[in-house]
């Protein structure tokens, strides 16, 4: 949705991917990798991070893998510092990392809250802040990852929801301030896709749940969803809805409210139940 006309060649460009053990994390950086993209893999999982950084490599690629906890400043300036001291700057962060949750808004602890709010928003917060002058410097771009939920309300997921929803606000804005320096903002609202993050949502008691996969959507597999972005930061779009669930779900929200909250309440009545 909106764009430019001009393809960005990403052969030899650094891209910066947090999250990237986990399903479309991997799958994005193989696609850049794919077309000769240098990749900086980020994330918490110090276990299967030098993995997914071998995968990759043996495919030809250069890859550098940094441990990083995206919810701590500290450790994303000391994360995009080792970037530019090893592959000489930044062009493209895909701030890709999150979690969820599955709580009623009076079930869920506020510890919860403020742990999807670390993680999801200022942690994209704190990677942008941090990569911002190499970006600005090799005109770059930034992508981030939200969902149906960062432009119509989910139940169950308040807090998850709310996040997103910030994070439209501070990228879209973002976008306009950046505009004369030459920074691209794309966002990011991929459809039900199958990852692992089902399997590690939190309760409302800030445990650890699996939630079941309703199995009547169709799931995007993480490739195709990586796809999409790559396309997207390619021409340079504003936005990127993959999934018509969730073209729908803008549509119905946009235009006809109250439908779109019936159908949403009586659609995961039942996984509240969980």
């Amino acid at each position: 949705m909106g764009g430019y006309s001009m393809k960005v060649d990403y052969k030899y460009k650094v891209v910066v991917v947090t999250g990237a053990t986990g399903g479309i994390g991997r799958a994005l950086s193989w696609r850049f990798a794919s077309a000769g993209a240098r990749i900086v893999l980020i994330d918490l999982d110090e276990e299967h991070l030098p993995a997914v950084q071998n995968q990759i490599e043996r495919s030809g690629a250069d890859v550098l893998s940094i441990v990083c906890d995206i919810s701590d400043y500290d450790n994303c300036q000391q994360a995009m510092q080792q970037v530019t001291d090893h592959f000489g700057g930044i062009d493209l962060l895909i701030n890709n990392a999150g979690i969820s949750h599955l709580s009623r808004f009076e079930d869920t602890d506020l510890a919860v809250f403020e742990k999807i709010m670390a993680v999801n928003y200022f942690g994209a917060l704190y990677c942008t802040k941090a990569a911002l002058p190499s970006l600005i410097e090799r005109r770059g771009a930034i992508a981030t990852l939200s969902s149906a939920g960062g432009f119509a309300p989910m139940i169950g997921r308040v807090g998850y929801s709310a996040s997103k929803h910030a994070l439209h606000g501070l990228f879209e804005s973002l976008r306009l301030e950046l505009r004369e320096k030459g920074v691209h903002v794309m966002m990011v609202c991929p459809g039900a896709t199958a990852t692992e993050m089902h399997k590690n949502m939190l309760a409302g008691d800030g445990s650890t749940i699996s939630v079941p996969v309703n199995v009547r959507k169709k799931l995007a597999t993480p490739q195709e969803v990586a796809e999409a972005i790559f396309h997207g930061a390619q021409r340079q779009q504003r936005l990127v809805i993959h999934s018509r669930m969730s073209k729908r779900s803008w549509f119905y929200w946009k235009f006809f409210p109250s439908l779109f909250e019936r159908k949403l309440y009586k659609q995961w009545r039942s996984e509240l139940e969980v």
